[in-house]
């Protein structure tokens, strides 16, 4: 029996006996994503009353960890002072998040409910675009003086570093708040008590403003193994942080919103099995309609030499072959860079390197292929050596154009401004369906003479 099975059968005991006690020390052990998790399945009606057994900020961390639907479905059962509560404990940046996924009339309520500062510090997030620095960023960082000592500097992260998202490293800022450095937890405490914050402090460290893209936040916490990073203005004003948590989140979201698009489909916010069937029919339609008719060019290609394929009809059977494997291999090259895209590894300008290298693997690849294909045509389907040999042709010519088109659209489509993702599978394989007939029946004309 899974952990998850056995905690839903103890949980659904404690409350069919209304022991509500032991069930509020069952609670108390288990960790805020289980409980998400657990929240997730039980009926609404009962997600509130199970929900009320937790810790104030063991309900806070819950919150937090339910996706949009969850929440949403929680604050329904909630009261007015139940959601103050719940509120007032979760930080700015996830605050804002909320405000930001939940319905209009939900968000009126969770505002109405906030304490003014932080409904003041919501909106200042909210100001920013949704998929920049600024918006996944919390306020609630620790603020140290470079004249503090050692002894002062930790006084005060006890006098206020609880409510603060993270005490570890702290920022060192000046009068005017202009970020100065940060220090660690570690560093003071085995520092002399009488030793400056100044003195401790690592200088000149990674910043962002928060207009930068989150995706690019997150390549720099693994680039340069953050916990946590600060966001300035152009003066060098310190704004807020953003934290590792966080960044994991961005991660999740745009390794999914990518292989959504990846796979020609509109990215959902909502998880899959809160989606609606209507939803999901908009998020695919109108890319399997453009699919569908750019892929009339293959078939116009197919009528144009109907009269070949009349003459010579086994070239037909190897139609199936050549376009899979040409897509095939422009997928392999498109996923490939988009990928390498994802992490920074290549720019706009590496275009070149790009396509030398696609092209000796396609060269590579295209002649394995041809080799194998002639010896299985001639060998154990004992086909003429003209068909053959047009058939073991298109495959290296396909081959290579197939892995030049994957590898450079992506990075061009990158450059005009849009999504990689998108010249992923389906438009390459569309492209390149069209690039093999071409190429077959050119082979076919010239070497059978039709």
């Amino acid at each position: 029996m899974t952990n998850n099975m056995l905690l839903n059968q103890i949980l659904s005991t404690l409350k069919e006996e209304k022991k509500y006690h032991a069930l509020r020390d069952v609670l108390a052990a288990v960790k805020p994503a289980d409980l998400a998790e657990l929240l997730e399945q039980v009926p609404e009606n009962q997600i509130p009353i199970l929900f009320r057994l937790l810790g104030r900020e063991q309900a806070a961390e819950v919150f937090v960890e339910l996706d949009s639907h969850g929440q949403e479905r929680l604050i329904r059962g909630l009261s007015d002072k139940e959601l103050k509560a719940v509120v007032d404990e979760l930080a700015a940046d996830d605050a804002a998040d909320l405000v930001e996924e939940m319905p209009a009339p939900v968000v009126t309520r969770i505002l109405r409910q906030a304490d003014p500062e932080i409904r003041r510090t919501i909106n200042e997030l909210l100001r920013y675009p949704e998929d920049s620095a600024g918006s996944i960023m919390t306020v609630e960082y620790m603020a140290l003086g470079p004249e503090m000592t050692a002894a002062e500097a930790i006084d005060a992260i006890r006098a206020t570093g609880v409510g603060k998202e993270t005490v570890d490293p702290c920022y060192v800022v000046d009068g005017k708040g202009r970020l100065l450095g940060s220090v660690a937890v570690r560093e003071l405490i085995v520092s002399p008590a009488d030793r400056p914050v100044a003195a401790m402090m690592e200088a000149d460290g990674v910043t962002v403003l928060p207009q930068t893209d989150q995706e690019a936040v997150a390549q720099m916490f693994g680039k340069y193994d953050l916990l946590s990073l600060p966001v300035t203005d152009g003066d060098r004003r310190l704004m807020g942080i953003i934290t590792v948590d966080d960044v994991l989140d961005v991660l999740q979201a745009e390794a999914t919103e990518d292989m959504e698009k990846m796979a020609a489909i509109t990215p959902s916010e909502q998880p899959y099995l809160h989606t609606s069937v209507w939803t999901l029919w908009k998020n695919r339609i109108p890319w399997l309609l453009l699919l569908m008719v750019s892929a009339t060019f293959t078939g116009m290609i197919i009528t144009r030499f109907e009269s070949a394929l009349a003459a010579c009809v086994v070239l037909t059977a190897y139609i199936p072959m050549l376009m899979d494997t040409g897509g095939n291999c422009g997928s392999q090259a498109s996923v490939t860079v988009i990928r390498a895209l994802s992490l920074g590894q290549v720019q706009f300008r590496d275009t070149l390197r790009v396509a030398w290298k696609e092209m000796r693997v396609a060269l590579l690849c295209g002649l394995t292929l041809a080799v194998v294909n002639m010896g299985k045509l001639l060998l154990l389907e004992r086909v003429e050596i003209p068909v053959a040999l047009a058939v073991s042709l298109t495959l290296v010519v396909t081959v290579f154009a197939a892995k030049l088109v994957g590898c450079t659209l992506p990075i061009a489509a990158k450059r005009l401004g849009f999504d990689p993702a998108v010249m992923a599978s389906p438009f390459i394989t569309t492209i390149v369906d069209a690039l093999s007939l071409l190429i077959y029946f050119r082979f076919a004309a010239l070497l059978l003479q039709l």
